[in-house]
């Protein structure tokens, strides 16, 4: 078990990081603070979980980091750029997959393409067939939104996210609304994705046990304000499976993890 200082020092540069992180919003004669000096690294190539209750400013931080919420305080940058608007080379997954019921699946995850040069459309439909064969969804490219379960809904999304090789993926709770056995798999795919394209990703989740199945670090969030309270290093082989769920180790993971929500005067799953 290994809980690290929020913002570790590191010989590279970060991916993603953050220093002094503040985000307070008007609200008639009060003010919410809704983030408090969140100071956060995510490495090349880490997969980073946000792990706390609804309402400690997870998705905020997400937000920031996209560029779509700007900070009250602190600074945020991508790749070295200082954030100040969506940056390059981002995929991002949300929880409601929001794809259009009128296109096909694979017009869905065509959908970033449709602005590039021809030839490079080219390119891309092939790397589209590609992703949707890696998730299962190869014989559902000319099917329609509404003819998939939500797991495959959420797949095609991570498909589309995936299209253009983003460097940074970043995920909001994108299996919370889904039941516990299509979630599980769709972890085990996320964990494979992940591991054939070693993606930098900053992850979402009220789950404990969703958190250290997949994580290399885990950010545990408190809220009123939102903060980060520790981050736990993951110390557990891969590939990863599901039976790793009923192993001494993970369980003295989720433990720990439990005992900080505790002492926080909080929970989560």
């Amino acid at each position: 078990m290994h809980a690290v200082q929020a913002a570790p020092a590191s010989a590279g540069l970060p991916h993603v990081r953050m220093r002094g992180v503040g985000k307070v919003y008007q609200t008639g004669t009060t003010d919410l603070v809704a983030l408090t000096n969140i100071q956060l690294d995510v490495q090349d190539g880490e997969f980073l979980s946000l792990l706390g209750p609804s309402g400690c400013g997870k998705s905020t931080v997400l937000r920031c980091v996209a560029g779509l919420e700007s900070t009250t305080t602190g600074d945020v940058s991508v790749g070295g750029q200082p954030v100040d608007g969506p940056p390059s080379g981002l995929g991002v997954v949300f929880q409601r997959d929001v794809l259009l019921d009128w296109r096909t699946v694979l017009q869905n995850v065509m959908l970033p393409a449709e602005f590039e040069p021809a030839e490079r459309q080219v390119a891309l439909r092939s790397k589209a067939l590609y992703l949707l064969q890696m998730v299962g969804l190869g014989a559902y490219c000319d099917r329609y939104p509404w003819e998939l379960s939500g797991g495959m809904r959420q797949r095609a999304s991570i498909c589309r996210a995936l299209l253009t090789d983003p460097q940074l993926l970043l995920m909001d709770e994108p299996f919370g609304a889904l039941d516990e056995f299509t979630r599980d798999q769709l972890n085990l795919d996320l964990l494979r994705i992940w591991a054939e394209t070693r993606k930098t990703v900053l992850f979402i989740t009220h789950s404990i046990a969703e958190a250290i199945l997949l994580s290399t670090r885990v950010a545990v969030m408190a809220p009123n304000p939102g903060r980060i309270a520790e981050i736990v290093e993951i110390d557990l082989p891969r590939p990863r499976t599901l039976a790793m769920r009923d192993t001494p180790e993970f369980a003295s993971y989720s433990a720990h993890i439990r005992s900080v929500f505790e002492r926080l005067g909080t929970g989560a799953r």
